[in-house]
């Protein structure tokens, strides 16, 4: 059996968020997708629960949905085939109604010739860490 990740999201509304996880180019899985969320397809063993906050409160009952523009609860990093994906993928969120930065940290990343890596946030404010590594040219652990 393989493992399956779904990020459970609470989205303010429904149809904006489908529309800019699509613009950037991800496929809806249908089988999971209703009028209180969208699955979003990120890879073949991971999906984005896009759910009204409505209906994500059912599966929280009491906890409160952080408002994700002004308080961080998790970061989610994507890996991506290469630097030009990282920027494509940057690029069509900050068309779609995306903010699109670098931190600190991945600005010093970024400078070497093996990652390379941005940070996205969707219309409600969850970030996400599009990023690209070469793994056979990064630094062993013991070398920073």
């Amino acid at each position: 059996m393989n493992t399956h990740i779904y990020v459970n999201l609470p989205v303010k509304n429904l149809d904006r968020s489908k529309m800019f996880y699509t613009a950037l180019g991800f496929a809806i899985n249908q089988k999971f997708t209703n009028r209180y969320s969208v699955c979003v397809i990120i890879s073949e063993h991971i999906y984005a629960m896009l759910l009204l906050e409505s209906y994500y409160q059912q599966f929280y009952p009491g906890k409160s949905i952080i408002d994700a523009k002004k308080t961080s609860g998790v970061g989610l990093c994507i890996s991506l085939p290469s630097r030009h994906a990282v920027d494509e993928l940057a690029e069509k969120a900050k068309n779609t109604g995306g903010n699109v930065y670098q931190v600190p940290l991945m600005q010093e990343m970024s400078k070497t010739d093996y990652a390379y890596g941005l940070s996205i946030e969707d219309l409600d404010g969850h970030v996400w860490e599009p990023m690209w590594m070469d793994e056979q040219k990064m630094p062993s652990a013991s070398d920073h």
